[in-house]
């Protein structure tokens, strides 16, 4: 395939642009070469601006949980935007959507719509520290819940130690109240809550990381966490900003029949646009603005065009008794036929998989956590990205990123993927 317009438009855009792009994973600066600028996308599929046609598997990084340019949300969003685009005032359809959003999610009683999953985080961290009147936090090394400066911290020297910027313009004083846990390791966990007693407000984790890969959790690890926040007084929340709508109608809670008390959602919830929520009991919501103490604002939270997008997702969702099984089935269909290709090639592999999220690790252990995720051969990954896009098929530049699967791919285009992983894996 050509990329000879992509080309001439990336160096363009660095000339405006910082790196050229607008969110850094997109650079391209871990698979090498130059990112492919889309044109437009409809169903399973990107059409790029040189006119080749790929099979996107990473979809908008997740909302385009029913395929690109799904017709019942482009028709709310069109006529949504003929009566107005913003009005910083509250509508019908904000309520409309959480009404739903709350019957789809156990354990919610109220939810609160912001412009993105980073900032749905940031403000389900302060609520969290608002609620509890404590100040640290436990996040997990490989999971990451935006670009928050709490968020932003890599390990200190020692297991107990409190974590360290690991981006310029994230102070030591906000570093020092996010502390470092290992994923799938309880042990860990409990060290750092002894190590802390009673200054920890919540532990945010994603139920499935897919921000290292596609990692699940190991069967007991979401429970004993759960256990043991109810234990020490910690809020548990759970990052569904992938996860959430797209595993089960009521994400990885209702996957796991496990509650977090605050929960956060992104991608699906806005159809594609941007949106983002945070959602928990009321006794919880109830202290955030204008009727509690915790402040949180926006002029475009709930905005029109979103929300309109949003609630033709998850209508078509929630009405759809059949879709997560569909997803189940092409998922593990697409891994089974991977899989047989990779080892008829004696390619050393892991593939994590939870329902319609799926990561090829190019390490033969198993991958629970960033350290067993960063074992895996990046130079055989980066091959493996640039034969697919050889061959039609758009990955995640990046071996640290989850693959979604879209309803709208056929088993046809299956095949033709796992085809293309033979073809890819021979030369490797």
């Amino acid at each position: 395939m050509k990329y000879q317009r992509s080309s001439q438009l990336f160096i363009e855009a660095e000339k405006v642009i910082p790196g050229g792009v607008n969110s850094p994973v997109r650079a391209f600066k871990y698979v090498g070469g130059t990112p492919i600028f889309v044109k437009e996308a409809k169903g399973a599929y990107l059409y790029d601006e040189d006119g080749n046609k790929l099979i996107d598997y990473i979809n908008s990084w997740g909302p385009m949980i029913l395929g690109h340019a799904y017709e019942p949300v482009v028709n709310a969003v069109i006529e949504k935007a003929k009566k107005g685009t913003s009005f910083g005032m509250p509508t019908a359809l904000e309520t409309e959507i959480a009404q739903l959003a709350v019957s789809m999610v156990p354990g919610i009683d109220k939810i609160r719509f912001v412009n993105s999953g980073t900032e749905a985080c940031m403000s389900a961290i302060r609520l969290a520290r608002g609620y509890t009147k404590r100040d640290k936090i436990i996040k997990f090394a490989g999971c990451y819940h935006g670009h928050s400066d709490s968020f932003l911290i890599q390990a200190g020297s020692g297991a107990l130690t409190f974590g360290e910027p690991n981006s310029p313009g994230v102070t030591e004083g906000t570093a020092k109240d996010t502390l470092l846990a290992v994923y799938n390791d309880i042990d860990n966990v409990k060290g750092l809550i002894e190590a802390n007693p009673n200054t920890i407000a919540a532990i945010i984790i994603e139920p499935v990381a897919g921000n290292m890969g596609c990692i699940p959790p190991k069967n007991d690890f979401l429970q004993a966490l759960r256990d043991l926040c109810t234990a020490n007084g910690i809020l548990l929340i759970f990052d569904e900003v992938m996860t959430g709508f797209r595993l089960a109608k009521g994400g990885a809670q209702e996957l796991y029949n496990i509650q977090a008390d605050i929960v956060t959602f992104g991608k699906v919830i806005g159809g594609g646009l941007p949106v983002g929520a945070f959602a928990a009991r009321a006794e919880i919501m109830n202290y955030l603005a204008p009727i509690g103490p915790v402040y949180q604002a926006g002029t475009l939270s709930g905005n029109p065009l979103a929300m309109a997008a949003g609630l033709a997702m998850l209508q078509s969702i929630n009405q759809d008794a059949d879709l997560f099984a569909r997803l189940e089935q092409k998922t593990a269909y697409l891994e089974k036929g991977m899989a047989q290709k990779l080892t008829e090639n004696k390619i050393d592999f892991t593939i994590n998989r939870v329902g319609s999220m799926i990561s090829v690790h190019f390490a033969k252990d198993e991958v629970v956590d960033l350290k067993s995720a960063a074992k895996g051969d990046n130079d055989t990954f980066k091959k493996f990205f640039h034969g697919l896009l050889e061959e039609g098929i758009y990955i995640a530049p990046s071996a640290y990123e989850t693959w979604f699967i879209t309803d709208a791919l056929t088993y046809d285009d299956l095949d033709f993927t796992i085809e293309a992983v033979g073809k890819v894996a021979g030369r490797l």
